[in-house]
């Protein structure tokens, strides 16, 4: 039988939370387990219902998702989050990445985008949509950044591996990066895989992150 999602939707408002559950009902592999108007409760139902995925806005009264978005992904079998955003109107989206979140949606999205990307990051990996991660980075790149490192890289990692990190960080997925750098999607798989470990990033995000704080993203 196929394993059944259980999602946790986090938004404070109640038409938002209303037309996920309504979409996801038609859905037998994904089930909402609970709702949260803020960030406080978004923790405490996170921690008594155990969902798998939480979608979390940001923006929300009193705790932000962001600082929900650190606890929540704290401690071992914690559930994945994905940032729920307005990204035109949010500044807060890299610091809810590096609190843990496994990637972010756009409440512009088209309802199916949004019930995939909860498929992928229940299945363990990330999801940032490769438009989305371009204007992430043009967004973060115009801020001052005084500790930010040379471009050579992270220590440790191979030329090509810095290659790779680089498109990655410029979101190209496997396939991309193999048709860029004239390799097959394989190899270009191959050497995420050891980006991931010798980097000890969990996913794709962090990968973004770690090419952005390096210099390796202009």
């Amino acid at each position: 039988m196929t394993h059944t999602i259980r999602v946790l939707l986090v938004d404070d408002q109640p038409l938002v939370r209303a037309g996920l559950r309504v979409l996801m009902a038609d859905s037998p592999d994904l089930t909402v387990v609970g709702e949260a108007g803020t960030g406080t409760e978004a923790v405490a139902l996170a921690r008594d219902l155990g969902p798998d995925v939480v979608v979390m806005d940001v923006r929300m009264p009193g705790m932000d998702g962001i600082e929900a978005t650190r606890i929540v992904t704290a401690g071992p079998g914690a559930p994945r989050v994905l940032v729920l955003t307005t990204f035109d109107d949010d500044a807060y989206v890299y610091g809810a990445l590096r609190s843990g979140a496994s990637g972010f949606l756009v409440k512009d999205m088209a309802l199916d985008d949004i019930l995939a990307a909860i498929r992928v990051v229940a299945a363990g990996d990330a999801l940032i949509a490769p438009g989305v991660t371009r204007r992430l980075i043009e967004e973060f790149a115009a801020r001052p950044e005084p500790a930010r490192r040379p471009s050579r890289g992270p220590d440790g990692v191979t030329e090509r591996e810095r290659e790779v990190l680089t498109l990655v960080g410029r979101g190209l997925s496997n396939g991309e990066i193999a048709e860029r750098l004239h390799i097959s999607a394989a190899t270009a798989k191959a050497h995420v895989a050891r980006l991931f470990a010798k980097l000890d990033a969990r996913d794709r995000v962090q990968l973004v992150i770690v090419a952005y704080e390096a210099g390796l993203v202009p």
